[in-house]
């Protein structure tokens, strides 16, 4: 199934508690950058931690994703291009796949790898400038 995903510039949160109360419904994941645990290496600005990491709303028979970017994953995102479309793969082994093929001739952004979240997870821009996210999570297993 194929879900958007949009990127924020420290709205997320805003634009999220907008959108359920456009479309209602709970939020089925809600996680802020202050809850990366220190094993997975990446150090936030203090005024960044209350960011939002990942939220997910059930749309219908989709998901809308999303989450702040943090300053140090570059610049700013761009309104009208802050958008990533998310893939959830049958296997690690779709998920290599399908990042090699849409890779090509694109940018592998994060090499697919075990997350700590619990997800294979990987990221990449083809080569029409598409952000493009794949994962592969316990639910699936």
């Amino acid at each position: 199934m194929l879900n958007p995903y949009l990127h924020f510039n420290g709205d997320c949160r805003e634009a999220f508690e907008f959108y359920r109360s456009v479309f209602g419904g709970e939020f089925t994941s809600f996680a802020t950058f202050g809850g990366i645990p220190p094993s997975a290496g990446m150090t936030l600005p203090e005024e960044e931690r209350d960011n939002i990491m990942h939220v997910s709303l059930p749309v219908g028979p989709t998901v809308l994703m999303g989450s702040d970017m943090p300053s140090q994953f570059g610049p700013p995102p761009v309104t009208g291009s802050n958008f990533s479309i998310s893939f959830s793969t049958e296997s690690r082994e779709q998920t290599d796949e399908l990042m090699a093929k849409m890779s090509e001739g694109g940018t592998v952004t994060m090499p697919a790898a075990d997350m700590f979240w619990g997800d294979y997870f990987g990221s990449c821009t083809d080569k029409f400038g598409v952000n493009w996210m794949f994962f592969f999570g316990p639910v699936q297993q």
